[in-house]
């Protein structure tokens, strides 16, 4: 067990903390409106107490183990945000802070705060290679394996939270080149950093955090001033973040939408206009060799990816086994074979999981990473079936999400009674039942399930781009002797 009443004071912050840091002059713009602070908006303010009550769990008992770890390092309890894995018996720790955030957003925050740290993570993984590489600018020249282990560092000792970004904003696709007139690119070189400007984008949580972590996805050609991975706190001057439209219920009451009411996050444009980047917060300047490593710094997210879905995979079971409870539908052979494809897709899920993190492997970093094609695998299952899995749930529960009712309708004088005596379930009220309806509604039906549905495709990455990914990295070898043998050839 964790123990609070370690030697050195735990590296962990409280929810109150990490709202006072956002106050810090940030520039959001929201429906074209400049805010005076992030909070103003009540979307991301109500997403902001939801993640504040993230920190705030680091120090309950009942929830302790999920999300801090101790740090023996440091001699202290921590986040297990910043928790680097160097064994399978570490993944399986560090998957816990996964589940427990996926579990407090209801699987509908897609970056959630623990995300980022595994890119980081990643970065860690790779340490010698960051380590022979250095700046194609002969002005600056970060030392980039240090950094990465300083960053690590100060996100573990200070309770860090940081947005990804990655992507450029969607523009002509017609080339790479095309593309590359918004990548962020290094404008100007100073011996103490470098300015670049340029544009991210689908930047999660971005206005709800202290610190930006990006870099460019690469193309053929792609030029040493646009080969960057960095790291800026967002209120940092030049930054401006334009949010995209809101769509969760801030300030419902909690009946009517029990997901949405507690806001989102809040994906951002991040604009960059010659901001300052220091020395010491670069993790690559120039060489295209490390921006390609995209792919296997963030396995670690992936594997947050993979894991996020199969929680939400089982909160689905979870709703249809109450459904056919307060319908009494469980008696139905066909209903049966529903709810049994649920638990299809969750089982298979986990069992990506499972087999990934037992065939992990340790990286040249020294840092325990699950097996690459399973993750692919099963990231692939996941978004193939995900709007099916969907469709299921919300056919199970038949009438009840197209005829919903809230609060106010029950408690009405005039007419809740008569909603009491029309709408019940089986061995509950009707306002019991429409409890649930509402919950599955906001999950499956709402506005922000819909982005939710359009961002799990988008950020699993397409399925044809898995399967191609598939081809280049699974091992066939093994598998064509195996067949050479068996049919005789030579």
């Amino acid at each position: 067990m964790n123990d609070m009443k370690s030697p050195n004071p735990p590296a962990l912050r409280t929810g109150e903390a990490f709202k006072k840091s956002l106050d810090d002059g940030r520039k959001v713009w929201v429906n074209g409106r400049l805010l005076d602070k992030v909070t103003d908006e009540p979307a991301l303010n109500a997403g902001i107490d939801l993640m504040a009550s993230m920190f705030d769990d680091q120090f309950r008992p009942e929830t302790q183990e999920d999300t801090t770890y101790f740090d023996v390092s440091a001699n202290r309890q921590a986040s297990r945000a910043w928790q680097v894995p160097r064994t399978k018996e570490d993944l399986a720790d560090r998957r816990r802070m996964i589940e427990y955030t996926s579990r407090k957003t209801v699987g509908t925050f897609g970056r959630p705060p623990d995300l980022a740290p595994t890119i980081a993570v990643g970065l860690l993984a790779y340490l010698p290679m960051f380590r022979d590489k250095k700046s194609s600018f002969d002005v600056c020249q970060p030392d980039f394996a240090e950094n990465i282990e300083r960053f690590v560092e100060l996100g573990r000792n200070t309770n860090l939270t940081a947005a990804e970004s990655l992507t450029g904003p969607q523009n002509d696709r017609s080339s790479g080149y095309a593309a590359a007139v918004s990548l962020l690119k290094v404008v100007s070189v100073e011996r103490d950093g470098v300015r670049v400007s340029g544009a991210k984008s689908v930047g999660s949580i971005a206005a709800q955090s202290n610190e930006i972590f990006f870099t460019n996805l690469a193309y053929g050609g792609t030029p040493p001033e646009a080969c960057i991975w960095g790291s800026v706190p967002v209120a940092s001057d030049g930054i401006r973040m334009v949010s995209r439209e809101m769509l969760s219920n801030p300030g419902a009451n909690p009946f009517d939408h029990p997901i949405t009411c507690h806001g989102e996050e809040a994906d951002q444009l991040i604009m960059f206009d010659n901001v300052f980047v220091p020395k010491d917060r670069i993790f690559n300047l120039g060489d295209p060799t490390l921006v390609n490593y995209y792919g296997p710094v963030c396995n670690w997210a992936h594997w947050h990816v993979l894991t996020r879905l199969a929680v939400k995979a089982e909160i689905f079971v979870g709703c249809g086994h109450l459904v056919l409870d307060v319908l009494g539908t469980g008696h139905i052979p066909a209903v049966q074979g529903m709810l049994g494809e649920l638990i299809e897709y969750a089982q298979t899920l986990r069992a990506f999981i499972y087999a990934a993190e037992a065939r992990g492997k340790p990286t040249i970093g020294e840092v325990m990473g699950p097996d690459v094609c399973l993750l692919t695998a099963g990231r692939l299952y996941s978004i193939q079936n995900y709007p099916r899995i969907i469709h299921v749930l919300q056919e199970l529960c038949g009438q009840g999400l197209v005829m919903r009712f809230g609060k106010a309708a029950f408690d009405n004088p005039d007419i809740g009674h008569r909603l009491a005596e029309l709408l019940p379930g089986h061995g509950v009220s009707g306002e019991v039942k429409e409890m649930l309806m509402n919950f599955i509604w906001d999950l499956t039906s709402s506005s922000l399930a819909g982005r939710v549905a359009l961002f799990e495709n988008v950020n699993s990455s397409p399925a044809p781009r898995l399967r191609d990914r598939l081809y280049r990295e699974f091992d066939r070898e093994g598998l064509a002797d195996m067949v050479k043998k068996m049919v005789g050839m030579p």
